[in-house]
C-alpha cells in the first residue's frame, strides 16, 4: 500500500542525493568539452594499456580466486562445525585491517629482504631474491589476498544449499565421484560461482590503493589514473574515465545477468 512508499523514501532521497546527484555532475564534467575528452581517451594508446591492464589484472584475479576459494569452500561445507568455524574465521581475518594496512604489509613480506623470499631462498627454491615488488604478480598477490573473501562466502553459500540426498542418489545410480562432481554438484553451486566472479571482477576492476603500492607505473589500473587527474585537477578525464568504467562495469552486469537466464533457462 501507501505506507509502504513511505518507508522507502529515505533510501531513495539517500541514493538521489549521494549517487545519482554527483553522476550527473560527473556526466556534466565529462562533457564541459564535447565529446572530445572521450575521443582523446579511446584513441590514446595510454589508456587503451590502462584499460588492458584492468580488464587483466582484473580477470586473472577472479580466476586465481576461484581456483583458490572453490576447494576451500567445498572442505569448509565437509568438515565439523569447529573447524568450520576456525575456516571461517580465517577467511574473514582480511576484514579487520584496513585496505591500506593489508597493502602495506605485502610490502614488508614481498620485499628483497621479506619474508617470502626468505622463505623461498632458505628453501632452496631459489639463489637470489625474486622481484616481487612494482610487478604483477606483486600486484596480483595483494589483490587476491583482498579479494578472496567475496569468492568463498558466495560459494560457501551455495554449497551449503546443495542436498546431500542428490549426490547419494546419483552414488546409487553408478555415477563416479567426478561426474557426481560435473553433473550434479558443480550446476547446483553455479549461482554462487556466478555471484562471486562477478563481486572480484566488478570490485578489482575499480582497484586504487593495491596496485598503486605493490606495482609499476606500466601496471597502472584505471583507478590509479583517475585518482592521479583528480589530484592534478583533470575533472573532465576523470569523469570522462568514471564514466568508461561505470558503463563497463554495468555491461558486465548485463552479460552475467543474461548468461544467467540462459542457464536456468537451460537446465529448466
Amino acid at each position: 500500500g501507501g505506507g509502504g512508499w513511505v518507508l522507502v523514501l529515505p533510501l531513495i532521497a539517500f541514493l538521489a542525493v549521494f549517487f545519482l546527484y554527483p553522476l550527473v555532475q560527473m556526466a556534466r564534467e565529462s562533457m564541459s568539452g564535447g565529446f572530445s575528452t572521450y575521443e582523446s581517451i579511446m584513441t590514446s594508446p595510454v589508456y587503451r594499456k590502462v584499460f588492458w591492464n584492468t580488464l587483466t589484472i582484473a580477470g586473472a584475479t577472479t580466476a586465481i580466486c576461484l581456483v583458490l576459494a572453490y576447494p576451500y569452500a567445498y572442505v569448509m561445507n565437509r568438515v565439523s562445525p569447529r573447524v568450520r568455524l576456525a575456516l571461517m574465521a580465517f577467511v574473514l581475518l582480511p576484514f579487520w585491517a584496513s585496505l591500506l594496512v593489508r597493502s602495506f604489509a605485502w610490502i614488508a613480506l614481498l620485499q628483497d629482504s621479506g619474508l617470502v623470499n626468505q622463505a623461498l631462498q632458505g628453501l632452496g627454491l631459489t639463489d637470489e631474491p625474486l622481484s616481487l615488488i612494482r610487478t604483477t604478480p606483486g600486484v596480483l598477490i595483494g589483490m587476491v589476498h583482498i579479494m578472496l573473501p567475496y569468492m568463498v562466502l558466495p560459494l560457501y553459500t551455495a554449497m551449503a544449499r546443495v542436498d546431500d540426498r542428490l549426490l547419494l542418489a546419483a552414488s546409487s545410480l553408478g555415477a563416479t565421484p567426478l561426474r557426481r562432481f560435473v553433473r550434479v554438484f558443480l550446476p547446483l553451486t553455479l549461482p554462487g560461482l556466478g555471484a562471486g566472479c562477478l563481486l572480484v571482477f566488478t570490485i578489482s576492476l575499480g582497484f586504487y590503493i593495491t596496485p598503486a603500492l605493490l606495482g609499476a607505473p606500466s601496471q597502472a589500473m584505471l583507478g590509479e589514473v583517475i585518482a592521479e587527474q583528480v589530484e592534478q585537477f583533470g575533472l573532465s578525464t576523470a569523469s570522462a574515465l568514471g564514466i568508461v568504467l561505470l558503463t563497463g562495469t554495468l555491461l558486465v552486469l548485463v552479460v552475467v545477468a543474461l548468461f544467467a537466464k540462459r542457464i536456468g533457462r537451460s537446465s529448466r
